[in-house]
């Protein structure tokens, strides 16, 4: 008859938990790829919530260098003809000035949460450079 040692049973438990870690890092990964995948190859016009979002891909000097070069590959995001100024993190995620405190996949549903934050208000003009919008 065969006893396991303490020295032993610790040893597999360690085994199993790294083998559960690391399936476990591998699905957080899988699904953090598939969450920042999303910048729309080309133009979106909808009507969500009786509001029109118009999405149009990046033209290159977007928002006249306000951010000082290096972001010229974000999309124009439009409710109602007003720009909403949105902003690409780093994981892949987006953020708007109306709700920059939430990550949202992309732009569009982006866009269908600020409609709903908006509440039927108007977009405040964006003028990144103190100007009149």
């Amino acid at each position: 008859m065969n006893k396991i040692t303490r020295r032993q049973a610790m040893g597999t438990t360690a085994g199993a938990l790294a083998a559960l870690g690391i399936a476990g890092a591998t699905a957080h990964a899988a699904a953090t790829d598939s969450r920042a995948a999303a910048t729309p190859s080309g133009t979106v016009d909808e009507v969500y919530q009786g509001r029109r979002i118009r999405i149009t891909p990046a033209s290159g000097g977007h928002h006249g260098g306000h951010h000082g070069g290096g972001h010229s590959g974000l999309p124009t995001v439009r409710i109602d003809g007003r720009e909403l100024h949105v902003m690409r993190n780093a994981d892949g995620t987006w953020i708007s000035v109306v709700n920059h405190y939430e990550t949202f996949a992309d732009p569009l549903s982006l866009a269908r949460a600020a409609v709903r934050e908006l509440q039927g208000a108007a977009l405040a003009p964006f003028s990144p450079m103190g100007g009149t919008a």
